[in-house]
């Protein structure tokens, strides 16, 4: 059994949230560390942990990357050699299962605990995010499941930053009958959708109660640009993309159509809000998830998408 590295630095809950985000300097790295976060004691929810796993020896600029994530901490790095057993073990058992309305979201550590009824996504720990063990994946889960239980209907729906491609199956599993596409700027995040889609036996393709998938900046893409208008747009990405797409995405919403928000923060919610507003959107309801929102709109006023 092969050995790999593990790097534990303290951080504050913040900076272990900032972590389910894409992470910039690690993104081009051919074996990227896995990064995983903890809260060792209730006591102190402020007091967190973040645990960075290395298929080598992490280097000096490894170590630094690591410590610009938690600049909160002055501490030495804890380094030391563990089992790559260990680890992917503890990565799988230590991501507990999201319940989210109807929707179970579980790794394969948890395969057989799917409760009666729900509507179940084995979603592994890896490559991409969108596991639904952050607030702002949950967020949009509970949204559809409130679209859904409120009598709406979509026929034709889009996932922007689809991550691991959780979303676009939620709204497929709801709306079977749909056609819906996925994009993500990330082309390892559309390996992954792929790969997701297999394991949940999500059909990948162009038709009603498929999936298409495109990498793509927003909607920037020819194929995606065709499919236009859409009645359902989901954009779980950050405040700032949300803001400069406004224009895009509320451009290829059908009047009447629902767009999902969220990857904000509560103080950047006024702010998204109001982009969104101008582009002849209104606000129908939010869902609060700690300090991330969600944001649910509708367009009121038909306006050309391209």
């Amino acid at each position: 059994m092969s050995d790999s590295w593990k790097v534990t630095l303290p951080c504050t809950k913040a900076e272990a949230e900032a972590m389910q985000e894409d992470i910039a300097q690690f993104a081009l790295l051919d074996s990227p560390p896995v990064l995983m976060t903890s809260e060792p004691d209730p006591a102190q929810p402020d007091a967190w942990r973040m645990d960075a796993y290395f298929e080598a020896e992490p280097g000096v600029t490894d170590i630094a990357a690591l410590r610009a994530l938690v600049p909160s901490t002055d501490a030495e790095p804890l380094i030391e050699q563990v089992e790559e057993q260990d680890w992917v073990t503890l990565s799988q058992q230590g991501l507990e299962p999201i319940r989210a309305g109807r929707f179970f979201v579980h790794t394969p550590a948890h395969r057989n605990a799917v409760p009666a009824g729900a509507v179940a996504f084995e979603i592994d720990a890896g490559r991409a995010f969108g596991t639904g063990q952050h607030e702002t994946t949950t967020g949009c889960l509970l949204a559809l499941d409130k679209l859904r239980t409120g009598g709406a209907n979509f026929a034709n729906m889009i996932d922007v930053g689809t991550g691991t491609g959780l979303l676009a199956f939620a709204a497929r599993a709801l709306w079977p009958n749909a056609t819906v596409a996925a994009t993500d700027i990330d082309s390892v995040s559309i390996e992954v959708t792929q790969e997701n889609a297999a394991i949940n036996r999500v059909p990948i393709g162009v038709g009603r109660g498929e999936v298409e998938l495109a990498v793509a900046a927003g909607l920037d893409h020819p194929r995606i640009a065709a499919r236009a208008p859409y009645d359902l747009i989901i954009a779980n990405i950050l405040a700032g993309p949300l803001i400069e797409l406004a224009p895009a995405i509320a451009g290829a919403l059908q009047a009447g159509g629902r767009l999902i928000l969220a990857g904000l923060l509560d103080t950047q919610a006024d702010k998204v809000a109001a982009a969104y507003r101008r582009q002849g959107m209104m606000m129908s309801f939010r869902i609060a998830r700690g300090e991330w929102p969600t944001l649910v709109m509708r367009k009121r006023r038909a306006l050309g998408w391209r």
